[in-house]
């Protein structure tokens, strides 16, 4: 195993139709009861159980953080040989879920790849937050834009293929900076045109565009295509009214000025952009900044479609606390993002969603695990 800077810490078109809870748990093929099966229904065991079918394909974790990369790279049949992550509290969830995985606590600037020139794979999520839409979009004068860094990962490794993950707005405003970034790939890779996915389109009960970016070395040849689309999965497959995990206690209070939209759940009729989840659809996506009142939750009471139906009939906007609405937890947003009841995050509560929300969701990770190796011409 390398050790120069490692050490052992102590992250289409095409008709669908939807799924019921019991039919999606039979369609993933588990067994007991649905509620039984769903608790357990993306990736029920851990790293190094020893009993899932695991192949001479090793990888590389960048930027890991809680592991879900390496969670659903696993399920492809991908080892994980090192994984790379500055967060402590992310460290630490990554470093009890993943005991066999060599984890790099480090800021990656200070890492040296070149001891892993004969991995198979550099995979891994740079922080998006300096190409989110929901931030202050600083590009690459954010001093968290690590683009750089995972090229670098990949020059001085030379795996045979990398997957990068990322949002859809680094493809867009921000193409001509990805592209510059990565030219100097090109002399050893071929590299795909970025793919924009929708996790909800691959069996993810969540609403979650991304942009994935694939290389593969010349000698090697391949050609990664996005696998067609699955059945829609709704919220309620991974959780319910009843609270999962422990119970959040901020308030929903409705907008003084909402912003109203055709479906009900759609637009924002309350306070801090946590939007309410229609349990009979996807959800929205989970941000790295829920915990508070941008944390989405459950309309225990179906008191929304009501108040949604009295704003477009052109009555006033209500003040106060909607009743009976309670916010989703960690675990409901750790499902949501298809991570196993047996995955446990460590940190403070504002952490734990912070990790959840920045997540490579696993059964999304294991799709583009599963085409990047399909797609390769010499394993």
């Amino acid at each position: 195993m390398p050790s120069s800077g490692l050490r052992r810490s102590s992250h289409h078109g095409s008709q669908r139709i939807q799924l019921t809870e019991t039919d999606f748990c039979a369609t993933i093929g588990l067994a007991g009861t649905a509620r039984e099966r769903l608790r357990f229904s993306y990736l029920p065991r851990k790293a190094g159980s020893g009993d899932e079918k695991v192949s001479d394909i090793t990888a590389i974790d960048l930027f890991c953080g809680a592991g879900g990369l390496t969670l659903g790279m696993k399920r492809a049949g991908v080892r994980t040989v090192a994984a790379v992550e500055y967060d402590r509290d992310a460290c630490r969830t990554f470093g009890a879920s993943f005991p066999d995985v060599t984890l790099v606590d480090d800021d990656i600037r200070n890492v040296d790849f070149r001891s892993y020139a004969n991995i198979d794979l550099v995979v891994g999520g740079p922080p998006c937050q300096p190409w989110s839409t929901g931030g202050k979009r600083m590009g690459e004068r954010d001093s968290r834009d690590m683009l750089p860094e995972f090229v670098r990962a990949v020059l001085e490794s030379r795996p045979k293929a990398f997957l990068m993950e990322n949002v859809p707005g680094l493809a867009g405003t921000h193409l001509e900076y990805l592209m510059e970034t990565v030219r100097p790939l090109r002399d050893h890779y071929d590299i795909g045109e970025p793919a924009m996915v929708n996790a909800a389109d691959h069996g993810v009960p969540q609403k979650r565009r991304r942009m994935l970016l694939t290389g593969y070395r010349r000698d090697v040849g391949g050609s990664f295509k996005v696998p067609p689309s699955q059945a829609i999965v709704p919220a309620s497959a991974a959780i319910g009214k009843k609270v999962v995990g422990e119970h959040n206690p901020s308030k929903v209070t409705y907008a003084k000025n909402p912003d109203i939209r055709p479906n009900p759940f759609d637009g924002q009729l309350f306070n801090g952009g946590g939007r309410g989840i229609d349990l009979a659809r996807p959800s929205p996506t989970i941000l790295a900044s829920a915990g508070g009142n941008k944390t989405p939750f459950i309309d225990v009471a179906d008191l929304v479609p009501a108040y949604h139906a009295h704003l477009l009939a052109g009555g006033r906007p209500r003040s106060g606390t909607l009743p009976n609405a309670r916010r989703i937890s960690v675990r409901e947003c750790a499902r949501l993002q298809t991570f196993p009841d047996d995955m446990v995050f460590h940190g403070r509560r504002s952490s734990q969603y912070r990790q959840v929300g920045n997540a490579v969701l696993p059964v999304l990770a294991e799709v583009a695990a599963r085409a990047l190796l399909q797609g390769m011409c010499v394993v």
